[in-house]
């Protein structure tokens, strides 16, 4: 997806509970349809590899609308798109043409350039449509920040499925409690997708250097504390962790190795270099970005 610019959200200190710092996202509105900014935030500008973080509605469109992200660039990053309700349509310009829907994971690796769209399906526009997930960016090494672009889809059969009392996790990528995704990334990494009934204890290991809790629904404890929906918490580096959830909710697990320096981050491009962002700007504006097959409309670089 797109970024457009937004206000930073708020980042606070947290103390007493196993916290380094809670994120409350800002929200943005883009023509109705709502947007959560987690990160960057402005005392946290990654966690591990994820340098971009953004929750999707939830929102239910009108019939004959949807989601219309038109054809726009990325570099030197891999997104990942992961869906509570709703179906999206990617395509992109090595001619992948992709539907993903809950629990699925979509995962493309922009490298030295590619070009994608992302848009509510036409038979789904026939009735009102439900839109609720997650549009995250993670940094790649620099080693591999130029690689050839790809894109890959895993159906939710593929991603392994932890249950546990009163829980059940859905790894989306990297490895969690003995479980290993199928989804190959560039650097050691984890997301996991985590439903914890009432009552329910989850236990969050400190198995990666980075880590972070996403509520996505319900309140969760941690300490002698409370959290509730739309709130990251980013663990303190080497300290077990775990949460009850007293009336049930659904969490996401994120984190991961630090990426191998400073990442600059522009619209849709991320790279170590400020100058190959820079030529990434001049590329997309003299069209020498490929195109989308099917596609005819694009965003323009913002001035």
């Amino acid at each position: 997806m797109s970024w457009q610019p937004a206000q930073e959200p708020r980042a606070t200190p947290a103390s007493g509970t196993g916290l380094d710092v809670i994120v409350v996202p800002r929200v943005r509105d883009l023509g109705g349809f709502e947007v959560r900014r987690v990160l960057p935030s402005g005392e946290r500008r990654m966690v591990g590899p994820f340098v971009f973080f953004d929750q999707m509605g939830p929102i239910t469109f009108k019939a004959g609308t949807g989601i219309d992200v038109r054809p726009h660039p990325h570099i030197g990053l891999a997104t990942i798109t992961y869906l509570f309700e709703g179906e999206i349509l990617h395509r992109d310009s090595l001619g992948n043409v992709q539907p993903i829907r809950p629990g699925e994971v979509n995962w493309m690796t922009a490298g030295r350039g590619i070009v994608h769209s992302e848009r509510t399906p036409e038979a789904l526009r026939i009735a009102p449509s439900p839109v609720f997930g997650i549009q995250a960016w993670v940094g790649l090494p620099r080693a591999k920040e130029e690689a050839e672009p790809s894109f890959v889809h895993h159906g939710a059969g593929s991603l392994p499925v932890i249950e546990g009392k009163g829980t059940r996790v859905r790894l989306m990528i990297g490895a969690l409690m003995g479980a290993r995704s199928p989804v190959a990334t560039c650097s050691e990494m984890l997301y996991a997708d985590a439903t914890l009934a009432a009552g329910a204890r989850l236990a969050y290991p400190a198995d990666h250097e980075e880590r972070a809790i996403y509520v996505v629904k319900g309140v969760i404890e941690l300490g002698n504390r409370s959290f509730g929906t739309s709130q990251l918490l980013v663990l303190k580096r080497g300290v077990e962790s775990a949460v009850v959830a007293p009336q049930g909710a659904r969490l996401l697990l994120l984190g991961g190795e630090p990426l191998d320096g400073v990442r600059h981050i522009w619209w849709n491009f991320v790279s170590s270099s400020q100058p190959r962002i820079e030529q990434a700007r001049a590329d997309w504006k003299a069209g020498r970005f490929p195109g989308v097959p099917g596609e005819t409309e694009f965003i323009p670089l913002p001035e």
